[in-house]
């Protein structure tokens, strides 16, 4: 067997994702194993993923907004000149983003996603450039993902902060329960508070220590099961990032 058909079940770890040759992109690993169930919540893996989506929204807004701006200028006006290298500036600016990214995927995602070949610019010259990045590939795939994760990452970050917020804040009521009492006007958390037709009030409170225990339970619950909808969300991410801006 030939020395090039031995190297078929390599990783790939030259800079840049390929090879000596540049022909064969390197595939996406781990670099690091998600934890168990019970160790999630507690793990820095979980909290760099929780970081991930936290951050993720002003990155998806910025990203976003550039793609879409650049691609209406331009697409309004391809007719002249000037639209095909705003264009040609829009694939440049998704794989800016997009590597970006990646680096984000990399430190916070623990998924090692290859970056795509560099423009190969065949003609010379200012036009040659611009042609060359207008049928770039991986450029107008990074930007389809500016565009697309979007919405997900504005979903992501809304179910994140709220399961996280209220399962740590059910969990920890039996630390901070005497605070209500003390100094407000409920006698513990105040799970709804109305007034019927025949002008009756229903007002319930968390106060009794069996009420204390099972809300408490209950939150605790919400911390694990909120530690597996971030690694759902997040698994979107990677998947997307290994098709849209990987090699």
């Amino acid at each position: 067997m030939s020395s090039s058909g031995s190297t078929l079940g390599q990783d790939w770890d030259a800079p840049g994702g390929y090879g000596d040759d540049g022909t064969r992109p390197a595939r996406a690993r781990r670099t690091e194993q998600p934890p168990g169930f019970w160790r999630a919540p507690f793990s820095g893996h979980y909290y760099r993923e929780v970081g991930y989506v936290l951050t993720g929204l002003p990155m998806a807004i910025v990203g976003f907004a550039v793609s879409i701006a650049l691609f209406c200028f331009g697409l309004g006006t391809v007719v002249t000149v000037l639209g095909l290298p705003v264009l040609a500036g829009l694939t440049s600016a998704g794989r800016g983003l997009g590597l970006a990214e990646l680096v984000r995927v990399r430190g916070l995602l623990a998924l090692d996603v290859p970056a795509p070949a560099p423009v190969r610019q065949v003609r010379p010259g200012a036009w040659g450039a611009i042609t060359a990045r207008l049928a770039d590939g991986a450029g107008w795939k990074a930007a389809l993902y500016q565009v697309v994760m979007f919405p997900w990452a504005v979903f992501s970050f809304t179910m994140t902060l709220v399961f996280l917020v209220l399962g740590w804040a059910m969990a920890l009521y039996p630390v901070y329960h005497w605070v209500f009492p003390r100094y407000t006007s409920w006698r513990g958390y105040q799970l709804f508070d109305f007034t019927d037709s025949h002008h009756v009030r229903h007002a319930y409170y968390i106060e009794g220590t069996w009420q204390i225990a099972a809300f408490s339970a209950v939150g605790l619950l919400l911390v694990f099961l909120t530690a597996q909808l971030v690694r759902g969300l997040t698994g979107v991410n990677r998947a997307a990032a290994r098709g849209l801006l990987g090699g």
